[in-house]
């Protein structure tokens, strides 16, 4: 059968006039059951280090993570950061940005965290993420039960403004309205060291489709790991492996 998706060219080198914007999870490290138990390689710590001192800072993370958690996995490189999809933003000045849940939603997510546990003891394998201002179900470790946790996340999204549902690798997030990872690059591309630059956007995950958007709408670059499809990514790297190559080779 012919394959009706387009054959996508590995990515160029990076020039001196790009901006890199990097997924974690999917792109950098590997996938886990619990996303805490992951650890990045070092040398590729240290490529992406180098690559920032020779676009002179324009290299950010877009994450479903927390800050946080960013901050702890690629320690002690600090990086221009976004996180919770955007939902939080840190700047080259290291000046954090995000908005406060009311206190209806903080109440909302508390009792969303307790049904959310109650449903996944049910569920041997399916993990409840807390990430403060968002919830994440995951089923990597109980595939069997992904048909029910969306029907889940479903049931007690409705009648809830403010937040969405954003679906990915084996997870389902409860997240912020507004929050996405293009619009996250977009604000980023507005302050220095990434204006006027060129956005290269490189990620695995449904998530990422919106970076892919707003990269190709900016005339950047849109880089799929893996072979999912259908993907808006004009170029694609096949595997994590082959991401940390990529970043080997442009660290030099």
């Amino acid at each position: 059968m012919a394959n009706d998706f387009p054959q996508r060219p590995p990515p160029p080198l990076l020039d001196d006039a790009c901006a890199l914007f990097l997924d974690v999870d999917g792109t950098l490290i590997e996938f886990a059951d619990d996303p805490e138990s992951v650890a990045l390689l070092p040398d590729v710590r240290e490529a992406i280090g180098r690559i920032s001192d020779r676009l002179d800072g324009a290299v950010a993370l877009i994450s479903g993570r927390p800050l946080a958690q960013l901050d702890t996995l690629f320690a002690p490189l600090s990086l221009p950061a976004a996180g919770l999809h955007g939902h939080e933003l840190r700047n080259h000045e290291q000046r954090a940005q995000s908005s406060d849940p009311s206190a209806d939603t903080s109440e909302w997510l508390h009792a969303l965290h307790q049904q959310a546990m109650r449903f996944a003891h049910g569920y041997p394998g399916v993990l409840v993420e807390d990430k403060g201002r968002s919830l994440a179900l995951h089923w990597r470790g109980a595939p069997h039960a992904a048909n029910d946790v969306r029907a889940f996340a479903e049931r007690h999204i409705r009648g809830h403004a403010g937040y969405k549902l954003q679906p990915g690798d084996h997870v389902i997030e409860f997240l912020p309205e507004g929050s996405d990872k293009g619009r996250a690059m977009r604000q980023l591309m507005l302050q220095p060291p990434f204006r006027d630059r060129m956005p290269v956007f490189v990620g695995d995950d449904l998530t990422d489709e919106f970076g892919f958007a707003a990269a190709n709408d900016l005339h950047g670059w849109s880089v799929l790991v893996g072979a999912r499809e259908p993907s808006d990514a004009v170029f694609a790297l096949p595997t994590i492996r082959s991401v940390h190559a990529w970043l080997r080779e442009n660290a030099y």
